[in-house]
């Protein structure tokens, strides 16, 4: 995307971090590895990756504007998420893609699902957010920059599909955007995570691996 992108449709929200903040303390610290190396897919302003605390941290995007934005320790790459060459085989234990893959075509999705089984060590997955389009249909494409549609069911199927297993899938995770009338605060999002139900969730998760 380009650097233009980042300034208005992503553009820094403090909100924003405050999410990310209450999603590391309340979901993420529990299932990411803190001995283990991360890897964040299209890492933007490092709203995710700058709050992991883990043995090796990794930002990667095309935008070369992340080396201003992410925290001391995160190494920055600066590439496309089809390019995972600078990084070793066998090395991330916990890759993760927040509002990535709806940005790209298929054959490209193909194309990291490839490159990234080299990566993942024997305990590695990949780590999906992004929106369902079974909920959020009315408001997926007012990002330009949509080009792919998934639900939290196709989203399996085309994961399947490419060799991978799925070990999880929650179809209603957060709501779709912090760009709302609705105050934002790590306890609201606390409570909102333990609700066994999830009004205006629109984004999904979806946790898999290599099949084996």
């Amino acid at each position: 995307m380009s650097s233009g992108y980042h300034q208005s449709r992503l553009a820094h929200d403090a909100r924003r971090d405050t999410v990310w903040q209450a999603l590391w303390r309340y979901h993420f610290r529990a299932v990411v590895p803190a001995d283990g190396c991360v890897l964040d897919l299209g890492c933007g302003h490092g709203e995710f990756i700058n709050n992991v605390q883990a043995r090796r941290r990794i930002g990667l995007d095309m935008w070369d504007g992340i080396r201003a934005q992410l925290a001391p320790g995160v190494e920055p790459l600066v590439s496309s998420v089809t390019d995972l060459g600078a990084i070793e085989d066998k090395s991330v234990d916990f890759a993760f893609a927040s509002n990535l893959f709806e940005h790209i075509p298929q054959d490209s999705f193909v194309e990291v699902l490839s490159q990234l089984r080299a990566k993942l060590t024997e305990r590695g997955t990949l780590n999906i957010l992004q929106p369902n389009y079974r909920y959020a249909y009315r408001e997926y494409f007012d990002d330009y920059t949509h080009v792919s549609v998934y639900s939290h069911i196709s989203l399996s199927d085309f994961l399947v599909a490419n060799g991978w297993e799925v070990l999880e899938v929650r179809p209603r995770f957060l709501p779709l955007t912090v760009k709302s009338r609705l105050p934002v605060s790590q306890w609201l999002i606390r409570l909102y995570l333990a609700l066994p139900f999830k009004p205006m969730g629109k984004q999904m998760l979806l946790r898999a691996r290599p099949a084996r």
